[in-house]
């Protein structure tokens, strides 16, 4: 019975090493994408400079000004993503044509929360301090965080509701979802975040996302009743 034991946590490590692994070629490749574009729009826009830099200087200056906020961006990125890159274990690329889709942004939540609401969770969102543009790796992060959160709470819950707060701190980004549902102390609750195969691997790979920017992510079920999932994802000052 021991070695039995000790063999069904072995499988649940490997499966747990393998869902991290999975999630970190996943945002490898999401950082591949935004790196890749940024360097696109500073190669437009340093030939566009070329081109008027004697005749049009003010306009030579505003493409020059472009290509040096890509280019901070840029940079910021690929120190995520060296950070965080490692090779295939096969040695390959395991990217497809799904990956050139656009990455998904907080901007784009209204279809995200409209599918969900359909699909039986009505969701509020609310938006507290001054929205501002965020570095595209955070900002797909922030995605990340409530699709996973809401999709949990649609496979696991059962009734309720889930608020989603966006919160734009001075030096972080806040993001919260809370869903509501039995609760702890009473009938049969549904099974603890993370705790389902699938919900495991989800909580896994956010972990992983906010970790790689310096964020810590918190997932956990509620005492009145359903579940919580809470995000601080540090933000650098822009440049002046």
């Amino acid at each position: 019975m021991g070695e039995r034991g000790w063999l069904l946590e072995r499988e649940r490590a490997i499966a747990a090493r393998a869902a991290v692994d999975e999630e970190r070629a996943r945002i490898a490749r999401e950082l591949h994408d935004i790196v890749s574009h940024n360097v696109s729009v500073m190669i437009v826009q340093a030939g566009a400079a070329r081109e008027v830099l004697a005749t049009l200087p003010g306009e030579a200056a505003a493409a020059l000004e472009s290509v040096e906020k890509a280019g901070r961006t840029t940079m910021t990125e690929l120190r995520h993503l060296l950070g965080l890159l490692a090779p295939a274990a096969d040695g390959g690329d395991d990217a497809d044509d799904g990956d050139l889709a656009p990455q998904p942004t907080l901007s784009s939540l209204s279809p995200l929360i409209d599918r969900i609401a359909f699909a039986g969770l009505p969701v509020e969102v609310r938006v507290s301090g001054e929205p501002r543009p965020l570095p595209s790796g955070i900002d797909v992060t922030a995605f990340r965080i409530v699709q996973e959160a809401l999709t949990n709470a649609l496979k696991h819950g059962t009734g309720g509701k889930a608020e989603v707060t966006i919160r734009y701190a001075e030096h972080a980004l806040r993001v919260e979802v809370l869903t509501t549902g039995p609760s702890v102390l009473t009938g049969d609750p549904p099974p603890a975040a993370g705790a389902g195969a699938g919900a495991g691997r989800g909580l896994l790979g956010l972990r992983q996302r906010v970790a790689v920017y310096g964020g810590d992510l918190d997932a956990r079920r509620r005492l009145g009743g359903g579940y919580r999932v809470r995000a601080r994802i540090p933000l650098e000052e822009a440049p002046t």
